[in-house]
């Protein structure tokens, strides 16, 4: 058996025919007789050949492959994204690349330069927390690459978006702190520079106007991961009137700000509720467990990708961009009281 790996040449060398002979039996062309398919096709198979992908890519232009380049691919609303794209790849007959960011800026320019080099036919990006120049997206829709945008999206690009409805899950999760009889509902917030963050905000700012609250600024803080709410959310219970609830934009900084809280030896929720966004694993696992928003982030890879791949058929850059939505959905578990 040969090793390393094998080509057309070897094949032809070993049968003593032409490269072209090679390649037009490996592809049944009626010309080659019978007895050379059957040869080829035998060794091919013997020496597990395997066609080379990146010449093919060359010959028609396309690599069918998609790019991904997410944030952080341990988050559960992400990975969850990650198996609706990779679904509709497959069927599809598309491989996926995916690149994490980590929430850096740079690593996210080199991210899309990799993918621009490695010739991918379209790329979904959910953009880093850093990101606030957007020309290495402006780079690729230059070198014809469609992108779509998921969860994080560009305002300042005309581009397809697939995203939560983040104002609206905000709304219900206030609504339902109120109904269980909230007074004081503190905020831990998104940068505001993310469309995500201002829609969850707004959204908990629209939900206690219309139920007659006085809106806190003091109750509203950037806070978004674990770490920073071990360290802020400290500062809101020892405000003079502390809170009643809390909303955290995501389920780690919800968890994170439960351990503070039970931690200053209060109860959850008879003192204090807590509701976070995502329904992952952590959610389930805290004690007690986290009334959260569900984003349905496979469902979100799943139109994101379908998108994806109508602009890749289309092959124009030239389109009228769209926005697809997917709702959110209301999961109540025992860390907010039930309602009155």
């Amino acid at each position: 058996m040969r090793s390393g790996q094998v080509t057309i040449k070897d094949i032809a060398k070993e049968l003593g025919i032409s490269a072209s002979t090679v390649s037009r039996a490996l592809k049944d062309h009626p010309d080659i007789s019978v007895k050379t398919k059957e040869a080829v096709n035998a060794l091919a198979k013997a020496w597990h050949y395997k066609p080379n992908a990146v010449a093919l890519s060359l010959r028609s232009s396309k690599s069918n492959v998609i790019g991904v380049i997410i944030p952080e691919i341990v988050h559960h609303f992400f990975s969850s994204v990650i198996s609706g794209i990779e679904k509709i790849a497959h069927d599809g007959g598309y491989n996926v690349m995916i690149f994490q960011s980590d929430e850096s800026y740079e690593r996210e320019l080199d991210n899309t330069q990799a993918l621009l080099s490695s010739r991918v036919d379209g790329i979904l990006v959910s953009m880093s927390k850093e990101t606030k120049d957007y020309d290495h997206f402006r780079e690729l829709r230059r070198n014809g690459i469609p992108i779509v945008f998921f969860d994080r999206i560009c305002n300042e690009l005309s581009s397809d978006n697939v995203i939560v409805d983040d104002f609206t899950g905000a709304f219900s999760a206030v609504q339902h702190l109120i109904d269980t009889g909230c007074k004081r509902i503190a905020h831990l917030s998104a940068p505001q520079h993310m469309l995500l963050g201002q829609n969850r905000l707004q959204g908990y700012r629209q939900a206690l106007i219309k139920n007659k609250h006085k809106i806190d600024e003091d109750l509203i803080i950037k806070c978004d991961s674990f770490d920073e709410a071990k360290e802020l959310v400290p500062l809101l219970l020892n405000l003079p009137e502390r809170p009643d609830a809390i909303f955290a934009v995501n389920e780690l900084t919800a968890a994170g700000a439960l351990s503070v809280v039970k931690k200053a030896g209060l109860r959850v929720p008879e003192d204090i509720s807590i509701i976070g966004f995502t329904d992952g694993i952590v959610s389930r696992v805290t004690d007690p467990a986290l009334t959260t928003l569900e984003q349905h982030g496979h469902e979100v890879g799943l139109k994101a990708t379908e998108l994806l791949l109508e602009r890749i058929k289309d092959r124009s850059m030239d389109y009228e961009p769209v926005t697809r939505v997917v709702k959110t959905s209301l999961v109540v578990r025992e860390s907010t009281r039930y309602k009155e």
